[in-house]
């Protein structure tokens, strides 16, 4: 395919838009399980533990798919990557009309959709951002990062009133139409790299030079060898933990229950996935401007701040009693910290790893967030049939951002940087 005369150079911001609504697609996936909590405890009568425990493995297998995507994605190609993902997700949620049985709904919404919304996850916004983009990279992060919150924007209010008003089977007949409509519109748009339709990366240079491509080779090689040489780093582990909490304090926790948690202190599913829309509207503004920010300043001070206020925020939340005034300051503080950490983060991936290792050790690192994500879908149900509440889990998820926040001083740091860096083996 040949980009339209008229956009040119332009043209990189058409597969910037087309990105942001994959990824968008795939957070309204993901997002889905914490609408359907509810109803399928009432039709069914599963409980939340249940339900939980199929977001959990949903949550966990979009995480660990990350880096085998990062990796297949430098091998197979990023437009073959994501038709398949897409696919997949499309025909797990069409499926999930068809569940009777708690089973059927871990293999729907947990195995296959974690499967192929791990396809179309966060790596694929960092490799599109290093193969597309030289200047800004930051704020194109950023931006992308953000449509995880405008998928929760767009998604949930409407997927709450579906529920309410039409079942259950309409939200993930919904949800399979969307990811299907993208197929057609990524196998037409999407090139594969700049210099397929004649173009150079945004901010590059007349005599840019792009990376030679690896040759298709072992997809488990190339992922776990750069896993064994990043995790010979102290920094990998430092940046695995604190996203492995970043996920614990965001999807996990607030993604997965916060529409449980309104419906406990009275809210209807309605109200409290339009808090959850309002933090949507508050993180592309804060996710946004973090990128901005992460062009310009010290990352690992950001996220010492992202970390601190999160952990503050989630540790009020309980004691705040749920009024309406309350939830409203709440969804704004929150919002504009809700994955305002991505940019950042990348950002020190790249500089800890190099841009050729990085795309994949940031897959690794993404699946420390979903694994984080899982444990506090599954722990938060559990302690909520254990105790009667949510309290105790969002104190304790407040802790852990309190402790990320210190962490995220520590990467990068010159006693880490005489570690070395070992090769990453080479596809091939």
């Amino acid at each position: 395919m040949t980009p339209p005369p008229a956009l040119g150079q332009r043209y990189v911001f058409v597969v910037l838009a087309l990105i942001f609504l994959a990824l968008l697609v795939s957070a309204g996936v993901r997002s889905t399980p914490g609408v359907l909590l509810l109803p399928l405890q009432e039709t069914f009568g599963w409980s939340r533990e249940t339900v939980s425990l199929s977001a959990a493995i949903g949550i966990f297998l979009y995480g660990l798919v990350g880096p085998f995507a990062a990796a297949l994605m430098q091998t197979l190609g990023i437009r073959r990557t994501l038709l398949g993902g897409l696919t997949l997700i499309s025909l797990a949620t069409a499926l999930s009309t068809l569940m009777r049985e708690p089973w059927h709904l871990v293999a729907t919404w947990g195995v296959l959709s974690g499967l192929g919304t791990g396809c179309v996850a966060m790596v694929l916004g960092a490799a599109i951002v290093n193969r597309w983009f030289v200047a800004r990279r930051g704020l194109m992060m950023g931006l992308l990062a953000a449509s995880t919150a405008t998928g929760n924007l767009v998604f949930l209010p409407l997927l709450a009133h579906l529920a309410s008003q039409e079942g259950w089977q309409t939200v993930v007949l919904t949800v399979a139409v969307a990811s299907a409509a993208l197929i057609p519109l990524v196998a037409w748009l999407l090139p594969e790299r700049p210099a397929d339709v004649g173009l150079r990366p945004h901010g590059a240079p007349a005599d840019y030079q792009a990376p030679v491509a690896s040759a298709p080779g072992n997809l488990f090689r190339v992922t776990l060898g750069t896993l064994a040489m990043a995790s010979r780093r102290r920094d990998f582990w430092l940046l695995f933990l604190t996203f492995f909490v970043c996920g614990f304090t965001t999807n996990g926790l607030i993604g997965t229950h916060f529409i449980a948690m309104g419906h406990d202190h009275g809210l209807s599913q309605v109200q409290a996935a339009g808090i959850l829309a309002l933090m949507g509207i508050f993180d592309l503004v804060g996710t946004t401007a973090s990128g901005w920010l992460t062009d310009r300043y010290d990352p690992r001070r950001l996220l010492f701040v992202y970390y601190s206020l999160r952990g503050l925020s989630l540790i009020y939340l309980p004691f705040s009693g749920f009024a309406p005034e309350q939830l409203l300051l709440f969804g704004i503080f929150y919002g504009l910290d809700w994955i305002a950490t991505v940019p950042p983060t990348v950002k020190l991936t790249n500089q800890s790893f190099g841009e050729k290792s990085a795309p994949v050790v940031f897959g690794w690192v993404f699946c420390g967030h979903m694994l984080g994500a899982a444990c506090a879908a599954f722990l938060a149900g559990a302690l909520r049939e254990h105790f009667g509440s949510y309290q105790e889990a969002l104190v304790l998820a407040g802790l852990t951002g309190l402790l990320a926040a210190l962490m995220a001083l520590w990467i990068g740091r010159p006693s880490a940087a005489g570690a070395g860096r070992s090769a990453v083996p080479e596809a091939g």
